[in-house]
């Protein structure tokens, strides 16, 4: 029996440190906006959660100026490709911390109504139809909207219309920027930021 809890005590301290890996050098950089767990701020969006490939090219987008940002550009450039992609992994694997207001309602008006409706007759779908139930990502290249900051995900939105990031799969993001108005683009950027950040799931891009 006490040879057997040994061997348990072992294999539960071997899992943790596996699970538990240290970050990347690379990654410090990025901890002092994200957060060592990629959790975010109320200024910058979290990491933990999000796919490795999207985090992946993102960074390189950042690195060639395609997805333009001025505090962006440094650091991803100043990282090498493996070093990318270690930064990626690295956050990816990680979990985002459940929300303190997970039991509160959302926020109901237009922002709702443009997330889980659309507005047809503009052409512009649902956010939901690409972004998943309660805005929770849907695989590579539709992140979660769940949780991130208010602010950052209606400078998104301006930075599409813009031109100045990757406007995604057949330009989609493009196209729907560019019919959402001022009041549009705060509205449904609070209205996923009122929504609580959904844990990763296993296998979830």
């Amino acid at each position: 029996m006490a040879r057997l809890s040994v061997t348990l005590g072992l294999c539960l301290l071997f899992s943790c440190a596996f699970a538990q890996q240290p970050p990347p050098p690379a990654a410090g950089s990025c901890a002092a906006c994200h957060g060592q767990e990629g959790q975010g701020t109320a200024a910058f969006p979290h990491l933990a959660g999000l796919g490795e490939a999207y985090i992946r090219r993102q960074l390189d987008a950042f690195a060639s100026g395609e997805r333009a940002n001025a505090t962006m550009k440094p650091v991803a450039s100043g990282l090498s490709e493996t070093q990318r992609q270690a930064v990626a992994a690295y956050f990816s694997s990680l979990k985002m911390a459940p929300a303190d207001s997970a039991s509160a309602e959302p926020p109901d008006g237009p922002g709702r109504e443009l997330a889980v409706h659309g507005r047809w007759d503009q052409e512009l779908p649902a956010c939901v139809q690409c972004h998943g139930p309660d805005g929770r990502g849907i695989g590579e290249d539709f992140p979660p909207l769940a949780g991130q900051p208010a602010g950052y995900l209606e400078d998104q939105l301006k930075a599409w219309r813009a031109g100045q990031r990757p406007a995604g799969p057949q330009g989609l993001m493009g196209h729907i920027a560019e019919r959402l108005d001022a009041d549009d683009l705060k509205a449904v950027a609070q209205y996923f930021a009122a929504l609580p950040a959904a844990p990763k799931e296993s296998g979830h891009e």
